[in-house]
């Protein structure tokens, strides 16, 4: 069986929407992910977006995109990492990012 091919979308408040295209081998494991999108998260010095303090793993895709910002996603390596994670975390062929909402939709 063939792992599943991915494809995220990064919207920034400003500027065309940053897509990002994955074949399925490609894909991190959630542990993979999850640790990654820790590392990006302390690394980008990103906060809590909940009073809680609990951070979701929607949550931290929304603020590793934000922290990272254009330049990040300019560096073709960073944004093949995050498109990776971002695939390997949620477990969906399609992934919306729009940092300006705080939202992650699939």
């Amino acid at each position: 069986m063939r792992a599943m091919d991915a494809r995220i979308t990064v919207i920034f408040e400003t500027g065309a929407p940053v897509e990002l295209a994955l074949d399925g081998a490609e894909v991190l494991s959630f542990e993979a992910a999850r640790r990654w999108l820790d590392e990006q998260y302390v690394r980008l010095e990103c906060e809590p977006l909940r009073g809680s303090g609990k951070v979701l793993l929607a949550d931290k895709l929304v603020q590793v995109a934000g922290g990272a910002g254009r330049a990040g996603f300019a560096d073709a390596a960073w944004a093949l990492d995050y498109a990776r994670a971002a695939a390997g975390a949620l477990s969906k062929a399609l992934i919306q990012v729009d940092v300006a909402r705080q939202a992650v939709s699939y």
